[in-house]
């Protein structure tokens, strides 16, 4: 078994000050094998604190990471499955399946991991898997739904207010077991972890797992959702996850930004 964190567009300090306190307790050293991350990471701090978490994390830049440590895209192989990891401004429209398709056959990669969407979406296509971990810190997308100009001459109190985000704060855990790929997607939603699984097997389409356990140390509780099969047992209502600090806060990181 491997745990793999797929976690970006995080826009630190930005567009969001820190990963919500309730992600953090999660997240802890020891557990996870390894990240994947979709870029917009933004400032060495928030890279360094990824490295507490696992000392093995690739990062695929972003359209806001100034650094040119970062490559484009990255490719990765845990026994069967090659894993694709792209910001995901690449596709055009953003997020668009036959695109990301596109891509995922020019990288020849069974899963292709991207984001720039701010959205998580887990979603089998052409006989592939593609994750959009979201936003880990439910940052704003960077679009304006309406710009209205009003002069300052007309209005000399008129001060700038930033964008508020409706993004849902989220990442996801794949758990690989040789062809098969156990996502566990987190959304802080109103305050509550909620979690939910979903399972993809190498070739054929996807189900979800009514009996594997959650990764060690992570407390699942699994609610229905949009797009997204609910595990027997779970009322259609919901639920939320109880999530449980495992360790104390990590140690800082030694830095390996360029």
């Amino acid at each position: 078994m491997v745990l793999v964190l797929t976690i970006g567009d995080l826009h630190i300090p930005h567009r969001e000050h820190d990963l919500p306190a309730k992600f953090k307790k999660l997240l802890v050293p020891g557990k996870i094998q390894q990240i994947l991350c979709t870029g917009n990471v933004c400032d060495r701090e928030t890279y360094e604190y990824l490295r507490t978490v696992s000392p093995d994390v690739c990062v695929a830049r972003g359209d806001y990471d100034e650094t040119p440590i970062f490559p484009y895209s990255i490719t990765v192989t845990h026994g069967p499955i090659r894993i694709g990891i792209i910001h995901g401004h690449q596709a055009v429209p953003n997020g668009d399946l036959d695109a990301l398709s596109s891509i995922a056959r020019q990288m020849d990669v069974d899963v292709l991991v991207s984001g720039h969407t701010h959205v998580f979406q887990a979603v089998e296509y052409d006989g592939r898997f593609f994750i959009n971990p979201g936003s880990a810190t439910g940052a704003w997308t960077g679009a304006y739904t309406t710009c209205v100009f009003v002069p300052r001459f007309l209005d000399p109190l008129l001060t700038h207010t930033p964008p508020q985000s409706d993004a849902t704060p989220s990442f996801a855990l794949l758990d690989i077991q040789g062809p098969i790929v156990v996502t566990y997607v987190y959304q802080l939603v109103e305050g509550e972890v909620r979690v939910e699984k979903i399972e993809w097997r190498k070739d054929t389409d996807t189900t979800l797992s009514q009996s594997r356990p959650p990764p060690p140390g992570m407390a699942v509780a699994v609610p229905s959702g949009p797009g997204v099969s609910a595990a027997s047992g779970v009322s259609s209502g919901g639920g939320s996850a109880s999530p449980t600090e495992m360790v104390s806060p990590p140690p800082a990181a030694a830095s390996v930004w360029g």
